[in-house]
């Protein structure tokens, strides 16, 4: 690692924590971090007929599930929530995309006090049907298809605004339960509060470009909500949930305070690219985030270790953990989708420390 990329993480790491992860703070340590004096001029027309290149796409889903790991452990199985009944996702095909709406009944099933740690969304892939292959053509062989899993914010003006949540390479000759990742999806329809079922859509697509793939891919069914869909193995959604009481972070702030004592704590504090004006557009993925800030107090010395200099205690940051994000950059004319890690975005651990 060379000095001025060294320098530059600790101006960030500075930033952060003093700026306690406030609007113009973090515009400030994106701009620092991609070498920019101001942000992008981006409009919605930017985004029209723009295709996210596999290798980015890629890129992006393997920082996120690394990001992931690093997280809390999977905690006991808290329950199973399944497709609403009567409202059926339906399927939808094209020239070169299968998509699946799925819909689930979330309202009253989280348990009160609760932290949802992690979601799973189980897929059911039926056998393969040999009708559904294309003819044999002398062309590279396929074996696998790419399925992607989006989560669906709905608008206020009637459109649709999606989120790529997991995606990853399923063989067309296997059948069986497929697992993807979608606890991101789960936290964005909690912050959203909604009183609505959570939309995802599920795309299948060929696993690389050309014709041959996609007609390939299009022999991948799996299961729908459809009542009239007798295969066995309807879509699933699995919750891993924490009893707060038993399992609360250390060092997270509580409504209470004890007199007398540090109050130093970290905070929730969510930034939502979606509502920020100068993000809407620049940021492609992820729709948000949890990135909590520091709060509270610290006890100070005794008055005769000012006298030796001895700085007051303030809360900051002590741990943090970086945020894979998409995102969109001009070069002249052209508008092109890059990923990449940005450290120090999400606080992990606040403590007091010693001013000086």
């Amino acid at each position: 690692m060379d000095v001025r990329f060294t320098w530059m993480l600790c101006v960030l790491c500075l930033v952060i924590t003093v700026r306690a992860f406030t609007q113009e703070g973090f515009k400030e340590v994106l701009l620092k971090q991609l070498g920019l004096s101001e942000v992008p001029k981006l409009h919605k027309r930017d985004l029209v007929d723009l295709v996210i290149p596999d290798h980015v796409k890629n890129k992006y889903i393997s920082m996120l599930k690394r990001h992931r790991v690093k997280r809390r452990a999977l905690p006991s199985l808290a329950g199973i929530l399944r497709g609403i009944p009567g409202n059926a996702g339906e399927v939808l095909y094209s020239d070169t995309t299968t998509r699946q709406n799925l819909i689930f009944d979330m309202e009253g099933r989280i348990p009160k006090n609760s932290e949802v740690t992690m979601a799973e969304l189980k897929l059911f892939k039926k056998p393969l049907d040999r009708a559904n292959l294309p003819a044999k053509q002398s062309h590279r062989p396929v074996s696998n298809a790419r399925v992607s899993v989006y989560w669906v914010q709905r608008q206020h003006d009637g459109t649709n605004r999606t989120s790529l949540i997991d995606s990853r390479l399923v063989p067309i000759r296997e059948s069986g339960w497929k697992n993807f990742d979608v606890t991101q999806a789960v936290h964005y329809w909690l912050r959203n509060k909604r009183r609505e079922p959570m939309f995802l859509e599920v795309w299948i697509e060929g696993e690389r470009v050309g014709s041959h793939a996609s007609e390939m891919a299009k022999a991948v069914r799996f299961t729908s909500q459809d009542p009239k869909d007798k295969a066995l193995g309807k879509p699933e959604l699995v919750l891993y949930t924490l009893d707060l009481e038993d399992y609360g972070g250390p060092g997270d702030c509580k409504e209470e305070a004890v007199p007398g004592k540090s109050t130093c704590c970290r905070q929730k504090h969510y930034i939502s690219f979606r509502e920020l004006a100068w993000t809407q557009y620049w940021i492609i993925e992820p729709a948000g985030y949890e990135a909590y800030r520091c709060s509270g107090g610290c006890l100070q010395p005794p008055s005769p270790l000012r006298r030796f200099s001895y700085g007051e205690r303030a809360c900051a940051m002590a741990e943090s953990s970086p945020l894979p994000m998409m995102y969109l950059i001009k070069r002249g004319n052209r508008t092109e989708i890059e990923a990449a890690e940005f450290p120090n975005m999400i606080v992990e651990k606040c403590s007091c420390v010693t001013d000086g």
